[in-house]
């Protein structure tokens, strides 16, 4: 079999590599993080739709500070992103995503601490640590294609994201009862109780990588490739942003993965507020779970469409789409209902652009560098879309929610105007 053949080696360092069946590990691995992938979408979806609502309590309901919630998660999110994926470079992916989704244990009862007390570090630092589970989560779709042949990484990739649509839609329809839990049982403020009930969702996670994900999908493939994890040295920040950027193909990758990232996190971050503002508080939950739904149910359609029809077609869809979903929030004013179109629109879009973008970095680079490449990739998208988070509640508070939106809008435009350029992109990529 062609696929089999790409990952043998020509001399097995040891005999346990004989005969054993890498389809079937695929396949099991990918079940195993779909599981923790579950899971932990389900944590993260509900304790960050009730962040910037925490903010407002500890700072009043006309802060511009709102934003600044998602932006620590997401920045946690990039600095864990860079660590974790060097861990996984040394040690394999199950060492890593141990690590990350114990650390969101941690991150989530500490933030629950900080929003009961109304102490803003406390919550701020529990936010910065709850990142590790995000980052995780991010680089599970990796480790699905680290046993995955090159055609169908695209495939294996949305496969994960996908696990992540019926958590992620049903967490913050979760947020209301564990508000009541919380504040029946534990006499809890009314936003205490979705960050501890969270991290108590990572604990399935954090068990399901730490029981479960045996064998190690990239150490096994770096013994196939007859390269043990040992044997391969991870690369520094530097080196690895080098890499990334030696190749226009890869230049375009990250830029997909950051514009789509600051495109989504800036208007899906103001958009609970937006509607708060304008008496919609009570659908804001129902607005975000149809945008996360965008974000993931279609992902196994994306990437069949990736494997089939190319990267770079891929991101020029999803600036597309973008720019469709913001030129529709921009134009929503105090009309809740664009706003249920614009934010599905909007999670389709970050889709088309994550997978496509990601799916371009993993054939740009060469075996050597990949992994190191990925947590460098993941930490200027999260770190960046962690400052669009963070500005956005400024610039809602200054020149209101439609010029965020515009603002949006153009960076989409820019996306999908560099993808039409294909021949320029599509030019070979210099052997590594």
């Amino acid at each position: 079999m062609p696929f089999l053949a790409c990952l043998t080696p020509k001399k097995p360092r040891s005999g346990r590599l004989v005969g054993i069946d890498i389809v079937a590990i695929q396949r099991r691995t990918v079940r195993v993080l779909i599981l923790g992938q579950l899971a932990a979408a389900a944590a993260l979806a509900s304790a960050i739709t009730v962040g910037a609502f925490v903010i407002q309590r500890i700072l009043g309901q006309d802060t511009p500070w709102g934003g600044i919630a998602t932006a620590t998660v997401t920045i946690g999110t990039a600095f864990m992103s860079q660590y974790l994926s060097r861990l996984m470079a040394k040690r394999g992916r199950r060492d890593g995503l141990r690590l990350g989704y114990a650390l969101a244990i941690v991150g989530g009862f500490v933030a629950a601490i900080g929003a009961e007390t109304k102490t803003l570090a406390i919550f701020l630092v529990g936010l910065f640590v709850y990142g590790s589970g995000q980052a995780s989560n991010l680089l599970s779709r990796y480790a699905a294609t680290d046993l995955a042949p090159p055609d169908q990484r695209g495939a294996a990739m949305s496969r994960i994201l996908f696990a992540s649509t019926f958590g992620a839609v049903f967490g913050p329809i979760l947020v209301l009862p564990a508000q009541a839990a919380g504040e029946a049982w534990f006499d809890w403020n009314k936003y205490t109780g979705p960050w501890f009930f969270s991290a108590v969702f990572f604990l399935v996670s954090l068990g399901n990588a730490w029981v479960r994900l045996k064998p190690d999908p990239l150490v096994l493939a770096r013994e196939l490739s007859g390269q043990p994890i040992g044997q391969v040295a991870p690369i520094n920040l530097r080196e690895a942003l080098a890499a990334v950027f030696a190749t226009r193909q890869g230049t375009l990758a990250v830029a997909s993965m950051i514009i789509s990232q600051m495109t989504m996190v800036a208007v899906m971050t103001m958009t609970p507020v937006h509607l708060k503002a304008h008496g919609h508080e009570t659908v804001s939950s129902y607005v975000i779970s149809l945008h996360i739904a965008g974000m993931y149910a279609f992902s196994p359609w994306v990437g069949r469409f990736s494997d089939e029809h190319g990267r770079i077609r891929t991101i020029q869809v999803g600036g597309v789409l973008l720019a469709a979903a913001t030129a529709l929030s921009a134009l929503a004013g105090d009309d809740y209902l664009l706003l249920f179109p614009a934010l599905w629109l909007l999670g389709i879009g970050w889709s088309f652009g994550l997978i496509g973008g990601s799916s371009l970095l993993i054939d740009s680079v060469s075996d050597r560098v990949r992994v190191s490449v990925q947590g460098a990739a993941d930490m200027s998208m999260s770190l960046l879309g962690g400052l669009a988070g963070f500005s956005s509640g400024f610039i809602r508070k200054a020149v209101g929610y439609h010029v965020l939106s515009t603002f949006a809008l153009v960076l989409a435009c820019l996306l999908a105007g560099a993808a039409a350029l294909r021949p320029l992109f599509e030019k070979p990529v210099p052997a590594n």
